[in-house]
């Protein structure tokens, strides 16, 4: 075993100095096939650092799509996804009428999808994935990856369902039922198939129930009379729902205050 972390070491290092010695070659040709070859080997950081230099120099030539598509390619399997959908958007625009066009559009949108965050965190990039995914299916209209642009539009939506629903049950949780129930209402106007609906249209009884119990006097009329109004819609809509017992406890006691 010592005898062999050596002979590793010894070949890291001339590898390494024949990489080098690539990068400052003049001989563009030689650059070229080493970097396609480095590409195929997988060794994305290599081949990179080729293609950066390559991109000025064979600009305007039949090798410039490549230099300009792998190079991209090199940041998306190096997890640079920011850098990927920048390089593949620069591409779309740069080479139009390449035959990397379609594949580059739709890679820009798949990597601003890949930087999108969990549905606690700010939902920018999702709005921007979901704009790409949109303008790709609707200039290839006939794409063989159209089946995989509906599931990430899905996929994002929902994101933005649960960032939507977390954000308004937070003012439930903290008691500000006013806001909660306008928060709530937000929610279900945007997302009016979203998978929370029996649970923020119990939330929004309850709250109108809790505001009523704590407004002033002169104010609890008008508020029963609204949790009467949504006990009644809540169970037009949800017959058989788990919360029927809780908001039927709700709406008694409203009618009973009337």
């Amino acid at each position: 075993m010592k005898r062999f972390i050596p002979l590793i070491l010894l070949i890291v290092i001339v590898s390494s100095c024949k990489y080098e010695k690539i990068l400052k070659s003049r001989d563009y040709r030689l650059k070229y096939d080493k970097a396609l070859e480095y590409y195929a080997e997988e060794d994305y950081m290599r081949a990179e650092g080729i293609f950066e230099q390559l991109k000025p120099v064979l600009k305007g030539t039949v090798q410039a799509d490549t230099v300009f598509f792998y190079g991209a390619y090199c940041n998306y399997y190096q997890k640079n996804y920011l850098l990927a959908a920048h390089y593949f958007n620069e591409f779309k625009n740069a080479f139009g009428n390449s035959p990397f066009a379609e594949e580059s559009e739709y890679m820009s949108a798949y990597c601003t999808y890949l930087q999108t965050p969990r549905s606690s965190l700010d939902q920018t990039n999702t709005y921007q994935a979901i704009s790409a995914i949109s303008i790709y299916m609707s200039r290839y209209p006939n794409s063989g990856r159209s089946g995989e642009c509906i599931r990430i539009i899905e996929d994002l939506r929902n994101k933005l369902i649960d960032k939507s629903f977390q954000s308004a049950k937070l003012y439930y949780d903290l008691g500000n039922y006013k806001a909660s129930i306008i928060a709530l209402n937000i929610s279900l106007d945007d997302f009016p198939e979203t998978k929370y609906r029996e649970e923020i249209m119990y939330l929004i009884l309850r709250s109108k129930f809790l505001l009523a119990e704590n407004s002033v006097p002169y104010k609890k009329i008008e508020r029963y009379q609204s949790t009467v109004d949504e006990y009644y819609s809540f169970l037009d809509e949800f017959p058989e729902s788990g919360y029927m017992e809780d908001a039927t406890g709700m709406f008694n006691s409203s009618k009973l205050k009337l």
